[in-house]
């Protein structure tokens, strides 16, 4: 449910003696070992279990079905992502990598629209009408007038985890305030001079919403970041999936850029903004490639490098015995 330092609060699939239904857990040393990490949304297996103080273990863990890397959310079944009409300002390619970050779980990706208030109506179905053309439906809510909770409340109510990410200060803890009025979350108003969030929220947290239902609280952040691969960017765009589900490029590894043969085109909306972000990716994996040239050579080629004082005990036993020379004259 929560990582809190080094401890992992555990909800139980079945209450334990007098219906104790979380433990306060530690991590296997074998895990990190292994180099299992645990994220929150995982399921686990608990092991070494002290009933009366409310402590365990964790000893196993279970297979993903999806990763939420940042925020670090495992096996969450939709992503809804919020940004703020207004204070901060709507930044349409910061709403795009964010959108692109839910669209690499592989699972449900959707849009909320906070602080819809201070936009005039007109200001705000506008918006709504664009992000429509970039294949997604957002909803308009106010925590401060409580507009649209209550379809967002529908929305998250379905089984599953929601995660709730977005830019700091958009007002993620207000909407869960006004969803779960009893956790009192703690909010912050946006600086005014730079115009940005405030972060309140500094761990990933599961809350119950409704029967089978969990949702995620996450800290805010400002720049997600964009896939290692700069192939696997367009696939990630909904208009560029719709257009290759009716034709495909002309070749194979196309970066749709305009290119002949290129099945997607011009003229869509987020065209400059998919050249941005494509060409952030491109010079990302053209410093990686520059790292990886200037590794040092004699460390890469094997014929420069001494083998260790224990590679040598292991290869010539005889030679742990063998002390240096001392060319120093003995009395």
């Amino acid at each position: 449910m929560a990582l809190e330092a080094n401890y992992c609060r555990v909800w139980l699939d079945q209450p334990g003696p007098n219906r104790l239904e979380q433990l306060l857990c530690v991590r296997r040393t074998r895990l990190g070992k292994t180099g299992q990490q645990i994220c929150v949304g995982d399921r686990v297996q608990v092991d070494g279990i002290d009933w009366p103080q409310g402590r365990g273990a964790i000893a196993a863990l279970e297979p993903r079905h999806s990763l939420l890397e940042r925020p670090a959310v495992a096996n969450c079944t939709r992503v809804v992502v919020a940004v703020a009409l207004d204070q901060p300002q709507l930044d349409p390619l910061q709403l795009t990598r964010f959108l692109l970050t839910a669209e690499r779980t592989g699972v449900a990706v959707e849009l909320v629209l906070t602080k819809a208030d201070l936009l005039p109506a007109a200001a705000a179905q506008a918006w709504c009408e664009r992000l429509q053309g970039w294949g997604y439906g957002p909803l308009l809510v106010s925590a401060q007038q409580g507009t649209g909770i209550d379809a967002l409340r529908q929305r998250l109510s379905q089984p599953g985890i929601a995660v709730l990410c977005g830019p700091s200060g958009v007002g993620k803890s207000s909407l869960i305030n006004a969803l779960l009025p009893q956790l009192s979350l703690r909010v912050s108003a946006v600086s005014g001079r730079l115009q940005r969030g405030r972060h309140t929220t500094r761990h990933v947290e599961l809350y119950p919403l409704a029967e089978g239902a969990l949702l995620a609280d996450t800290p805010g952040f400002n720049r997600p970041d964009l896939p290692v691969d700069p192939g696997a960017l367009g696939p990630l765009f909904p208009e560029i999936r719709q257009r290759l589900a009716h034709q495909c490029c002309r070749f194979s590894n196309c970066l749709h850029r305009g290119d002949p043969g290129c099945a997607v085109g011009s003229g869509w909306d987020r065209q400059g903004l998919y050249r941005t972000c494509l060409d952030d990716a491109l010079a990302q994996a053209e410093r990686v490639s520059q790292r990886g040239r200037r590794d040092d050579p004699q460390l890469l080629d094997q014929r420069l490098r001494q083998p260790s004082r224990r590679r040598r005990r292991q290869d010539d036993p005889a030679a742990e015995d063998s002390g240096p020379i001392n060319p120093g004259r003995a009395d």
